[in-house]
């Protein structure tokens, strides 16, 4: 008797999409998604009721994945909160490195999905306070005398990282922000 190893077509398109999405942004076509997973049309509506939910899918997936990441991320780095958050840029430049690189998916998708009641802009915006309170716990913990504010530079700082390594390869966006990060560091 034989295991079957096979993915259903839900994780099919969830795998599908995450790569589709990623490289070619929330406008790839309906048609590109149902032919890369392999499923028919109705999949997508009977698993996420349309293009829309299966977006607002791979987003949330990505965010809990990319969260994980700073955590991990900054524990790796050792106690300090200084180097925690330092840490991060020297992940930037990693991530950045990587062959196939496009950038910040949240910030792809927002400007992709000019509605903005589209369901996809909750997502960036719930991800992008989780990393600032993840940010700001260390800011509290440095005593920083301007927590929340320096956690929003931080944040510029990052979502700029990330579209500058997408748009001007090679510039080294993350050692640049890397040294300005150190000054907001220093209050």
């Amino acid at each position: 008797m034989s295991v079957r190893t096979q993915s259903g077509p839900r994780e099919r398109l969830l795998r599908a999409a995450h790569e589709l999405i990623y490289s070619q942004g929330v406008n790839v076509g309906v048609d590109a998604l149902l032919k890369a997973a392999n499923v028919a049309r109705r999949s997508l509506y009977e698993h996420f009721g349309g293009k829309d939910g299966l977006i607002v899918e791979v987003l949330s997936s990505a965010a809990a994945d990319d969260a994980a990441d700073y955590r991990n991320t900054m524990d790796r780095a050792g106690d300090h909160p200084r180097e925690r958050l330092l840490a991060v840029f020297d992940r930037l430049g990693e991530i950045i490195a990587r062959p196939g690189f496009h950038g910040c998916r949240y910030l792809a998708a927002d400007l992709a999905l000019t509605d903005p009641d589209h369901p996809a802009h909750q997502v960036s915006r719930d991800y992008r306070s989780q990393v600032h309170e993840l940010l700001k716990r260390e800011l509290v913990a440095l005593r920083h005398p301007r927590p929340e504010h320096a956690a929003h530079q931080l944040l510029l700082l990052i979502d700029g990282t990330l579209a500058a390594g997408a748009t001007r390869p090679g510039t080294d966006a993350a050692s640049a922000a890397r040294e300005l990060a150190e000054h907001v560091l220093a209050g």
